[in-house]
């Protein structure tokens, strides 16, 4: 691969160049893979490029367009060149949340530090994961299998609309939107969080 600094610059030159609007068609793109970008997302969604956050959110946004996660693995794709980058949990946060309603016609929507927005329906599930400390760690899929981990302050909002139910026999506590419930954990275990 080239300098990481020519990368870079071809990345950000083709994407300006691009004629799309909205998000680009990356998952039509299949360029040759040019090596590993000094790029990472971190936890909290801050961006890094050479060990230096990236201070600019339009950059980051412009970035965020053309991300795309392949078995696994996360890249940066132009029609010309596909860069890997590393992400440490989920490429983007939730960073604010919206809810209407109650129960299985509560409508919950959340927005991206990249402000993506999007609703809990068929396309957009909620996931729980436990967190390495016992607690739960919610996410949301935004797109192409790009999650957005909700945050702190957030999750404690989200499971304040939690319920339990039976799923399968068992009962869960979770949570229910656009007609969906969502199991987090058995409700056994809810006292544990």
């Amino acid at each position: 691969m080239n300098q990481p600094a020519e990368a870079m610059d071809r990345l950000l030159t083709a994407l300006r160049d691009g004629k799309t609007r909205g998000l680009p068609p990356v998952e039509r793109w299949n360029p040759p893979f040019c090596g590993d970008l000094d790029m990472r997302i971190a936890a909290d969604g801050t961006w890094f490029y050479l060990g230096t956050p990236i201070g600019r959110p339009a950059l980051v946004k412009l970035f965020s367009s053309v991300l795309r996660r392949d078995d696994g693995d996360y890249f940066l794709v132009t029609p010309v060149e596909k860069v890997g980058i590393k992400v440490e949990d989920a490429p983007f946060q939730a960073v604010e949340m919206a809810v209407e309603g109650e129960g299985d016609r509560r409508s919950i929507a959340f927005r991206t530090q990249v402000d993506d927005v999007v609703s809990i329906s068929d396309g957009h599930a909620i996931r729980f994961e436990r967190a390495a400390k016992g607690g739960l760690k919610p996410y949301i899929h935004v797109r192409r299998d790009l999650w957005a981990r909700v945050t702190r302050a957030l999750t404690y909002d989200l499971l304040a609309l939690g319920e339990v139910r039976e799923v399968e026999g068992r009962e869960m506590f979770g949570v229910a939107a656009a007609g969906v419930f969502y199991p987090a954990v058995p409700a056994s275990e809810i006292e544990g969080l």
